[in-house]
This record gives structure tokens, C-alpha cells and sequence, in this order.
């Protein structure tokens, strides 16, 4: 990855696999190790720690508004969180803090722009080209599980920013609640408390939200 303001180049080299093992505490002692590189002057170690979390800073920056801009607001966060790695708290997780500088490069992304992303632009950069949806299944089932998700969406832009924020967090970019409250700054009991109030909020949006299925 290039980047305009630096010309930072994280394209080669590194262990991908010691910046994404399975399990939280394996993955953090990885990551920590790629940092201790990087620290250390170790540039090109960074790219373990692009390509482990390129997909979910995409994901992050779609679900907060970036619509086509996702790509430059990320390759930005990456850069940033390059430059900040001096004072990235050491034992610390690394997807979360990353998180929460996309979340503000994105922001700022679009106050600047002055637009937000309309819905259905927003479930199709979401969804992405590939089917989520088998081709064996019924036509029916595809339809239903689409206009689904197309309401879920719709029903996201209905929150407040919090709201939306602690959901996206919680649920499409799944963290924990640990993580969530890394992401966004808050304390573990702000994100229950409001987690809670916007899961509510969700079930009298959604149509049916208040059901047994619902």
C-alpha cells in the first residue's frame, strides 16, 4: 500500500499468519510481535497487519457512510495508525484501535463531502458481488432474505449515530463488547446500556420486530 502523504510502501514482506492467528490471545501476541518490528524499524512488517484487517476497515468505513471514498478512507486510517503506532498501548488489541481511526477518517470523510450514503447504495457495497445466497436456493427464500437485509439497513439509518454506531460495531463488524467500547471510545457499561436501547428501538422499526421471531 502506497499512500499520498508518505509514500508508504507495506506491499511485501512481514507474517500475515502472526498478525491473524485463531483465538484473541494468540492473535494479540502476534500482532504485538509485527508492532515490536515496525517499532523497531522494521517498516515493511506493517503489511501483516494491512492485509490481516484490510477486509473489516472496509467494512467499518462502508457501514459509517464512506460509500465509493471506502478504499481512500481506509489506505488513510492504515497510514495514520502507522504514524501513531508509538503511542498504540502496548498489549492492547490492535483491530479495535484500528477500528476507531477508521470510524473518524470516515466522519470526517463525509462532513467534508457534505452527503451521506443512500441505503441502498450502502447494502450493495455491504453485500458486496459475491452471492450470499446459494444458487440452489429457493427463490422465494433469496427474495425474503434480501428484502431482509435491505430492511435491517433501512432501519440502521432510522437510529441515532450512537446507536447505529454500537449495532454496526457490535453486530456487522463483530466485535465484542470489549472491542466495541475499544472502538468507540465508551466504557463496557455505555455499550451495554445502549446496545440494549437500540436493539429495542430495532424491534419497533423492523416489521415483525416485535414477535416471537422477530
Amino acid at each position: 500500500m502506497r499512500t499520498r502523504e508518505g509514500g508508504l510502501i507495506v506491499e511485501k514482506r512481514g507474517s500475515a499468519r502472526s498478525a491473524s492467528s485463531e483465538g484473541g490471545g494468540g492473535r494479540r501476541d502476534g500482532e504485538a510481535a509485527v508492532i515490536a518490528r515496525v517499532r523497531a524499524g522494521e517498516a515493511e512488517a506493517y503489511a501483516a497487519l494491512v492485509r490481516a484487517h484490510t477486509a473489516v476497515a472496509l467494512r467499518a468505513a462502508v457501514a459509517c457512510g464512506a460509500g465509493a471514498e471506502a478504499e481512500d478512507v481506509v489506505q488513510q486510517a492504515f497510514f495514520k495508525a502507522y504514524r501513531s503506532l508509538g503511542r498504540f498501548k502496548e498489549g492492547a488489541a490492535f483491530r479495535p484501535w484500528l477500528l476507531r481511526i477508521v470510524v473518524n477518517e470516515t466522519r470526517n470523510t463525509v462532513r467534508s463531502a457534505g452527503r451521506q450514503r443512500a441505503v441502498v447504495g450502502r447494502e450493495a457495497d455491504l453485500l458486496g458481488s459475491e452471492p450470499r445466497i446459494p444458487e440452489s436456493a429457493d427463490p422465494a427464500v433469496a427474495v425474503e432474505e434480501q428484502e431482509r437485509r435491505r430492511q435491517l439497513l433501512a432501519a440502521l439509518d432510522g437510529l441515532g449515530e450512537d446507536h447505529r454506531q454500537v449495532v454496526v460495531h457490535r453486530y456487522l463488524l463483530e466485535l465484542d463488547e470489549t472491542e466495541t467500547a475499544q472502538a468507540l471510545g465508551w466504557p463496557r457499561g455505555t455499550v451495554k446500556s445502549r446496545l440494549s436501547r437500540a436493539l429495542k428501538k430495532l424491534e419497533t422499526i423492523l416489521p415483525g420486530g416485535g414477535d416471537e421471531h422477530g
